[in-house]
């Protein structure tokens, strides 16, 4: 009997992975962990039966959260992760010697151990001598930060259940208040297709063209995600992430990447009609 992985992306769509095998299966004192094995996706993490990353398109999701902003600002010295448990964006950011620090905030101390044990190509990087790991929750970790970061990334779950207070404008206050005079934020920006997460996308941007006086959304393509089509946010206090793009030689730009380069970076800004059309409605408002 063939065993198959199945997500709801909509009342009226589900999406499924052939699964050969199930490898982890753990309940913790937050969300339901689950790691899987399959032919064309590889490995993939699923929590809460939602997934998060598979080992065939995660490079995607994982070089665009990382890459945009660091080829933007000029010199990122410490960064701060809040969620991503699975180590795909540390794996990214210690390809920079030029990063002194990444302070990673994950609530779920389970998740990035079973990362760890099953999916050791994207979480082998926290063992980095830069990386301090931190279980707790990302709100309560930053609330009393000021001036400490170039970078934020949160690499959270979806805008409701356990990651709902990474998508509020008392959180986006508190990492603008966190970020040094030059910070970036960047953070996921669910997908713009279906029309309940094309109103999660709207109310994402109003709260962050709220908080910072430059407030962007770029786009990349993940299959496993929810109709494929992902917006990301670009928000700072002073960089424009095309105005400022640098077309830098220096050694810590020359990376190995999968997915990003740099006529991408400029294109990833340019968005189709329909989501230009859901962003201007919040931003005329």
């Amino acid at each position: 009997m063939d065993l198959w992985f199945s997500e709801g992306k909509h009342q009226s769509v589900d999406f499924s992975i052939k699964v050969n095998q199930q490898l982890y299966s753990q309940k913790s004192a937050f969300q339901q962990i689950d790691i899987f094995e399959s032919d064309v996706f590889g490995r993939f993490l699923s929590l809460d039966g939602e997934v998060m990353m598979t080992e065939k398109d995660e490079f995607i999701y994982h070089e665009m959260m990382v890459h945009v902003p660091m080829s933007v600002h000029p010199d990122v010295k410490t960064v701060l992760v809040i969620g991503g448990g699975d180590g795909g964006v540390v794996r990214e950011l210690v390809k920079y010697n030029s990063i002194a620090l990444i302070d990673v905030v994950e609530i779920d101390e389970l998740v990035v151990r079973a990362c760890e044990a099953f999916l050791p190509a994207t979480a082998a990087s926290f063992q980095d001598a830069r990386v301090h790991l931190t279980f707790q929750d990302g709100l309560r970790f930053i609330r009393p930060l000021y001036d400490r970061y170039d970078l934020i990334i949160v690499d959270g779950t979806d805008p409701n259940g356990l990651g709902e207070v990474l998508f509020t404008k008392e959180f986006y206050g508190n990492c603008y208040k966190a970020l040094r005079p030059e910070g970036i934020l960047i953070n996921q920006h669910e997908s713009p297709f279906y029309q309940q997460d094309a109103i999660a996308v709207q109310k994402i941007h109003r709260k962050l063209t709220a908080s910072f006086p430059i407030s962007l959304v770029y786009q990349a393509h993940v299959p496993s995600y929810p109709s494929g089509h992902w917006l990301f946010g670009f928000s700072s206090k002073r960089y424009h992430p095309l105005a400022d793009f640098k077309d830098s030689e220096g050694a810590d730009r020359q990376l190995a990447t999968r997915y990003y380069n740099r006529p991408l970076h400029k294109g990833a800004f340019a968005l189709p009609t329909y989501v230009k059309e859901l962003l201007d409605y919040v931003e005329d408002k």
